[in-house]
């Protein structure tokens, strides 16, 4: 009995070791039989198709339907993809029932610059910025004005890397994370303006006034101070009663009134 089962243990032992001898010799005789794109939070955001992706796969490779996999390039289809801003990441890799497989993680908007200089771009909650190509636009807080997208930022750089210069867009990613965490702030503010001074100043959505915020600094205790002139003041003399609302001093609210 003993004897049985080491023999029973050499063969399985045996084949074991032979499994990876095999994988590679089916993976050299492997045939391309299709392409499965798979595309995270497609239903949400729609930066990038199925058939883009598929003609990226495709470009300079010509038919590889019924290819053998190993005259497949399998890095240069996603490095086709990855040049795509609007990914966060791509992957490309085949399997051993012949599919070759291409995964894309799109990257997630927190706002859309639109610089007076022209333009039209979005920027995720890491800094990256990537231009708006197509007719989908997600539903964001806008910023306007003053504000220079480099040539630096659009090669892949975020904007809160210490490679890129001081600019207003580390301040104002900050104020809208801040606000699209805030029921009231992300529902009471729709777009954001950047003066000549690289000031900051917030157009809500109800009344008809400016909100100056001035610099970023200390701007969470500026949008405190405003909320309690909304509950306590505006209510009684009317909410179009001033054109503008200055925050930037400390701890002071300054209106002209319309």
């Amino acid at each position: 009995m003993k004897r049985v089962l080491k023999i029973l243990l050499i063969i399985t032992l045996l084949y074991i070791a032979a499994i990876p001898i095999l994988l590679v010799g089916s993976s050299n005789t492997r045939i391309c039989r299709g392409i499965s794109v798979d595309i995270r939070d497609s239903s949400e955001y729609h930066f990038v198709t199925r058939k883009q992706l598929l003609n990226l796969a495709l470009a300079n490779s010509g038919r590889i339907l019924g290819k053998p996999i190993k005259d497949i390039s399998i890095s240069a289809i996603e490095g086709r993809i990855t040049e795509l801003r609007e990914l966060k990441t791509a992957e490309v890799y085949s399997s051993i029932d012949g599919l070759i497989h291409i995964y894309a993680d799109q990257r997630n908007p927190v706002l859309r610059i639109m610089p007076e200089g022209g333009g039209d771009f979005f920027i995720d909650g890491d800094g990256y910025i990537f231009r708006k190509r197509n007719l989908y636009t997600p539903r964001l807080h806008i910023i306007e004005g003053n504000v220079t997208i480099t040539q630096q930022m659009l090669s892949g750089v975020s904007v809160l890397d210490t490679a890129v210069k001081n600019t207003v867009l580390k301040d104002v990613l900050k104020i809208i994370k801040y606000i699209n965490k805030d029921d009231f702030w992300s529902a009471q503010i729709d777009q954001l303006y950047i003066d000549g001074n690289n000031e900051i100043d917030l157009i809500p959505r109800t009344g008809s006034q400016t909100v100056h915020l001035g610099t970023a600094e200390n701007f969470e205790r500026k949008l405190s101070n405003l909320q309690a002139f909304y509950d306590k003041v505006l209510p009684s003399v009317g909410w179009n009663k001033y054109s503008v609302i200055n925050l930037e001093f400390k701890d002071q609210i300054v209106c002209k009134k319309r």
